[in-house]
């Protein structure tokens, strides 16, 4: 470094400091990367800026990484800890100079020959000031957009605008020993490695900023002027009589209803916006396995994010976070009931497109729809939908809509050049703004249409809402999958008329969905209102002390740090105690104080919305809460009997849950589950007999609260068995109404508060899982009976149903 550029360093360090904010990604780059910050490493950037190294060193300080500012000192000599591949633009030419990269890359391999243990790291940075995207007609806003190597002008002017948000992202770090045992003089090594490096920048600003905006006219012009488009105007002029004029004025229509207007600087200032709303309504937002997405946008994969649905939160959450992590913020698919004033305009330029809630009959919509959406693939921009539809009421997942995975996979039909990942989300809280409304809605009251006035009200209520988890899933690459689902997926279709379907696809959209679904489960966030949620509902009384809500949460706690459910899942850091304290302060549960301690009950008539948070983490239960409700209702059996209950029951389980293990994993599962359940002492073994725990022990509540956990799931197949037993012959509409009247009842004697134990979906999925797993039969007439195998699981039901319930419907 020379003397001057030194000097300068010094005399901008803190000027500079006071105007940039660095944020760093990842923010674990020891654990994600590997980087260790007590080797020598050497920071490789993009372009010489005395800027970015300053940002730079902000960031490293914070890291504790080695500072960029400082030399590599080894034994017998010195190299700059910062090269660079590009030298900013001059003011007056287009043409940067070169650096002297390529013989300081050759100076170290050479030191090499001479110290062969020598192993430094080589870190490539790449530092952005914004992330505004490039535009097909720059304009003189641009002149603060940050480019590849602007001027030094041109970067006081960004650095001016844009230092608070500046992104310091980190890559996985190259071995120089590594690179200097390969093939070659030293030379051609370095010459391969900045190649490398080139294209690493290029796909690091692409993965960062995303794609060239689109303008408005050329957008209508390639969507409009498609071939598909033009077939369906054509079919409209000679169906329904229409000029054709007035065709393309309606395609042109429909595209300005439809379209974003992605703006990066009001993403940008939603940003400065939302971080301190966080801040206020929720203690945290847990982030997992973000990584994997990362990588996938590293190696040039079009990404497509299918979330579940919980709240209206779950628009700026995700987004939020995406832009957090270091990757293009989505477009967004969203309902056009969410297209009001002021709102609509708003989310349209943060990136939202809208669709109607059906295409039916309209095909000149369905095929702008559709242009639009391969046009977003084509053209690199990552996209978010949701496969539920709409939000979920009762905080299971819904069954998954395929709309607009249907539209995805035949837009890659059409030839995306470029990897296709679905990466599913779940979205988690310990608190969801409009569970109150949910529960309304789920009696029956008719839901509200969004406007002004709800978007006030509901700004007005913001208050503290607990933790937020969100874990991206396991990616689904999606030509691999349609290699395995639909091999004949790549033979030539024709895209442009949309009444012609390849007979793989819905099958092959099927499969897809439901693997999408049972992905997202598979990556639940424990948390703590889910669980005291859990604890409460499986109460007898609805009312725990507080010690036992936390025995019971650190039993469950430990069972699942040993036994996790899965690779994505998430378990929190923190302890019982730690939780249960947490969910108190929310002030949602009802605290009463004893000389004997702390009692906890949900408040008067409000033990219906604690079904919500439970509902998102019951999955997770499902196989040992029916190990267990065996056990304690048979008081003891054999592990062969567990094992055969479990491999009749599991496959409505998997339905109605989306539980992601096949049958034989669930199984493995099960024996996994008894061993770890056996050495927490919540199961005893007994001779051949596996008994419930001693009610003297500690451990016992815990185990016999998890025994009920399933408990209105048991009886709702009980109600449906029954029914089917006590009917020669039932038709199917018949057999769900009938349930629903009978769920209703107990409900009313029993005081079940599950709000979806009558609901007409969760029964009408209930009676397709009891057909697809020939459990029923029907005869000419479409009537539907018992047959043996659904005998016997109405006996195995019948033992892990409370004898109270049995004894009613037998009465019935």
């Amino acid at each position: 470094m020379s003397f001057f550029k030194k000097c300068l360093i010094s005399l901008l360090y803190w000027p500079i400091r006071i105007l940039v904010k660095p944020h760093t990604i990842p923010a674990d780059v020891s654990g994600e990367l590997g980087i260790e910050p007590t080797k020598p490493i050497i920071y490789l950037l993009h372009t010489d800026s005395i800027a970015d190294q300053l940002a730079l060193a902000y960031s490293t300080k914070k890291l504790g990484l080695p500072s960029p500012l400082s030399p590599v000192k080894l034994k017998d000599s010195q190299h700059p800890s910062c090269l660079y591949l590009y030298s900013p633009t001059p003011i007056f030419s287009k043409t940067p100079p070169k650096t002297k990269i390529e013989m300081q890359f050759t100076a170290l391999f050479h030191t090499h020959r001479a110290q062969p243990d020598l192993d430094i790291q080589i870190v490539p940075v790449y530092i952005t000031w914004g992330r505004a995207p490039e535009k097909s007609k720059p304009g003189f806003s641009d002149l603060i957009v940050d480019v590849a190597s602007p001027s030094w002008l041109r970067k006081l002017f960004i650095v001016l605008f844009l230092g608070r948000d500046n992104f310091v992202s980190y890559s996985r770090s190259v071995s120089s020993q590594f690179m200097a045992q390969q093939h070659g003089d030293d030379n051609k090594i370095a010459r391969k490695l900045l190649r490398v490096a080139a294209t690493h920048f290029q796909r690091k600003r692409q993965g960062l900023i995303g794609p060239t905006l689109l303008e408005r006219q050329t957008l209508h012009s390639a969507v409009i002027g498609s071939n598909s488009v033009k077939l369906a105007m054509r079919d409209l002029v000679r169906t329904k009589n229409v000029l054709p004029e007035k065709a393309k004025q309606d395609a042109h229509q429909y595209l300005d209803e439809i379209a974003a207007d992605y703006r990066e600087g009001l993403v940008r200032f939603a940003n400065r916006i939302l971080t301190p709303i966080w801040n206020k309504i929720y203690n945290g937002i847990s982030v997992s396995n973000a990584a994997k997405v990362r990588e996938l946008a590293r190696n040039g994969h079009e990404i497509i994010y299918v979330p579940c649905h919980r709240s209206h939160m779950d628009y700026l959450l995700l987004t939020y976070v995406i832009y957090h992590e270091g990757l293009v913020t989505p477009h967004i698919a969203a309902g056009i009931n969410l297209n009001f004033w002021p709102a609509g305009p708003i989310f349209r330029r943060a990136g939202a497109f809208f669709l109607r809630r059906s295409f039916a009959g309209n095909k000149v919509y369905t095929a702008v729809f559709r242009e639009y959406l391969e046009l977003l693939f084509n053209k690199g921009y990552s996209v978010k939908y949701y496969p539920e539809g709409g939000r979920s009421r009762t905080g299971r997942l819904l069954p998954p809509k395929t709309g607009m995975l249907a539209m995805t996979v035949q837009a890659m039909t059409k030839g995306i050049n470029r990897p296709v990942s679905i990466v599913p989300v779940y979205i988690g809280y310990e608190n969801v703004m409009e569970v109150s409304s949910y529960v309304k809605e789920l009696k029956g009251k008719s839901k509200k249409k969004e406007s002004p006035l709800q978007v006030l009200g509901a700004i007005k209520k913001l208050r503290n809402y607990g933790h937020g988890y969100l874990n991206f899933g396991e990616p689904i690459q999606l030509n691999k999958f349609l290699d395995q689902h639909a091999p004949e997926w790549s033979n030539n279709i024709d895209a442009d008329d949309l009444t012609k379907k390849p007979q793989w696809l819905t099958p092959a959209v099927n499969s897809l969905a439901d693997n999408i679904m049972l992905e997202i489960n598979k990556s639940a966030a424990l948390n703590g209102m889910a669980m005291v949620s859990l604890c409460l509902l499986a109460s007898k009384t609805m009312t725990m002390s507080q010690t036992e809500i936390e025995q019971s949460i650190n039993d469950y706690l430990m069972l699942f740090k040993a036994l996790p459910f899965s690779d994505t899942m998430s378990i929190p850091a923190y302890s019982a105690p730690e939780l249960v304290n947490d969910v108190l302060a929310l002030k949602r549960l009802e605290v009463k104080k004893d000389k004997y301690g702390s009692l906890v009950s949900p408040f008067a008539g409000k033990a219906v919305a604690l079904t919500y948070y439970r509902n998102n983490i019951i999955h997770l239960f499902a196989l040992p809460s029916l190990i267990t409700a065996l056990v304690f209702s048979k008081n003891g059996c054999e592990k062969s009997h567990i094992m055969t209950t479990v491999k009749t029951i599991y496959p409505l389980l998997r339905n109605e849950l989306f539980i992601y293990f096949t049958l034989e994993e669930a199984l493995t599962y099960t024996e996994a589950c008894i061993t770890q359940l056996k050495a927490q002492g919540l199961l005893i073994q007994s001779g051949r007999k596996i008994v419930p725990p001693s009610a003297s022990t500690p451990h016992f509540h815990s185990a016999w609260l998890l025994s009920r956990v399933m408990q209105d799931t048991w009886q709702r197949y009980a109600v449906v068995l029954t029914v089917l037993g006590s009917n020669k012959g039932v038709s199917r509409g018949e057999l769900e109404r009938e349930s629903r009247k009978i769920a209703e009842r107990l409900s009313n004697l029993y005081g079940v508060s599950s709000p979806e134990f009558s609901d007409k979906n969760v029964f009408a999925m209930l009676v397709n899982s009891l057909r697809e797993n020939d459990l029923l039969e029907s005869d000419e007439s479409g009537s539907l009976h018992l047959n043996d195998n659904s005998t016997a699981l109405h006996d195995l039901v019948n033992e892990i149903v409370w004898p109270e319930i049995v004894q009613h419907l037998q009465k019935i």
